[in-house]
């Protein structure tokens, strides 16, 4: 079995799987870690040995770290801290790109229903939100925006966004900036610090770490209103019992991603040479995004004319999982909505196949989904044909 499929969700990585095994085998310790007894206090060290290696990683300090469920936590966490008053004080603008997660349109709806205002960034052709766009937007209206949230790297395309610039834009007009980092951080690398950003967020079962887990992180957190009140957990900025040992391998994953980022390099030049033998191969074969500064881990490519979910199906049959940008309406396939925002045609769109690998990924297996893609678009391109 290949699972290509790392963007949806990686699985546990080595390092992780192995700290977890030893953990468990010496039996502890177990406790609430907010408790004040030995091994409560046991727990709450090793978690905030947690924090301690993740802010190191994630170039942050450990108090602006906010341990959670995940990035949709986080996410809502930001909008309800931003949004709260926001309309009461004229700030009434949210404006994202035309390619976040379906989490932040979701969300931006959710506020405008509320009496917010949504606007949506422009998006090259290449797949990167058009910066100029968020200036002009800026240079008009600052003075109204509540909040501007965009994506450092798009989760079907790979393609790696100006998130630096438009931090800067922003700070520039003294707007909050938030950066989804979800399918950035542990596939290259990151500073919080130099991002500039006012909020980013992640999920742990993106970088092998255990599913449930996640990290928000604040620039100033000393004002951050909580989304779940609880008992005061985390400084009183997220309650409820924390997850500990689960905190305790958003450590472990990060420190592995940190020692082994070399295999990045590896990675991104077996799948260049990867997309081009496909290409050499199918001359019409079009990569996603393939103009853009690309996540090493992401190849998204379309044949035109080939449906993406027949050729997801032809590939599983061989063992290997990969995933579409489509989705089924009276079973038809349509072009997803980042696709759309940088104006790719429907023939092209509905092909849209994703191969997203790790670092934990055999680099290798790049050569068994190219045997298995080309046989796949031989039969799906002779059936066309007919």
């Amino acid at each position: 079995m290949i699972y290509a499929d790392y963007n949806g969700s990686a699985p546990v990585c080595e390092e992780v799987r192995q700290y977890l095994m030893a953990r468990l085998e010496n039996q502890g310790p177990y406790s609430n870690p907010n408790a004040i007894h030995a091994l409560a206090q046991k727990c709450n060290g090793a978690m905030e040995k947690a924090r301690r290696e993740c802010a190191k990683v994630l170039g942050a300090k450990p108090g602006q770290l906010v341990f959670n469920s995940g990035a949709t936590e986080g996410l809502s966490h930001v909008f309800y801290h931003l949004l709260t008053d926001g309309v009461k004080d004229q700030k009434k603008l949210i404006i994202i790109s035309g390619i976040e997660h379906s989490a932040v349109v979701n969300l931006a709806c959710h506020y405008a229903e509320k009496g917010f205002e949504k606007v949506i960034l422009q998006t090259l052709p290449n797949g990167q939100v058009d910066h100029k766009h968020l200036d002009t937007i800026l240079g008009e209206r600052a003075n109204q925006v509540a909040m501007v949230c965009v994506m450092a790297a798009n989760n079907e395309t790979g393609v790696i966004q100006p998130y630096k610039e438009m931090s800067a834009s922003c700070q520039k007009h003294n707007v909050p900036f938030v950066c989804d980092t979800t399918q950035y951080i542990g596939k290259t690398a990151f500073s919080f610090a130099e991002s500039g950003a006012d909020f980013a967020f992640m999920s742990g079962h993106k970088i092998g770490a255990m599913p449930g887990t996640g990290i928000l992180l604040v620039k100033d957190p000393t004002d951050l209103k909580p989304l779940v009140i609880g008992g005061g957990q985390e400084r009183g900025r997220r309650g409820g019992t924390q997850n500990y040992i689960g905190n305790e391998t958003l450590a472990v994953a990060l420190d592995a991603f940190a020692k082994n980022y070399e295999k990045l390099e590896q990675l991104r030049a077996r799948r260049d040479a990867f997309e081009a033998r496909i290409k050499e191969k199918f001359p019409k074969l079009v990569v996603l995004g393939g103009d853009a500064p690309r996540l090493a881990s992401t190849s998204f490519i379309s044949l035109p004319g080939v449906h993406g979910q027949a050729v997801q199906i032809e590939l599983e049959s061989q063992g290997i999982y990969v995933t579409t940008s489509s989705a089924c309406s009276d079973n038809e396939p349509v072009t997803s909505k980042v696709l759309r925002a940088m104006a790719v045609s429907d023939d092209v769109g509905r092909g849209a196949v994703r191969i997203s690998l790790g670092m934990c990924s055999d680099a290798q297996w790049y050569d068994q989904v190219g045997d298995a893609l080309i046989k796949a678009y031989e039969k799906l391109s002779k059936i066309r044909a007919y």
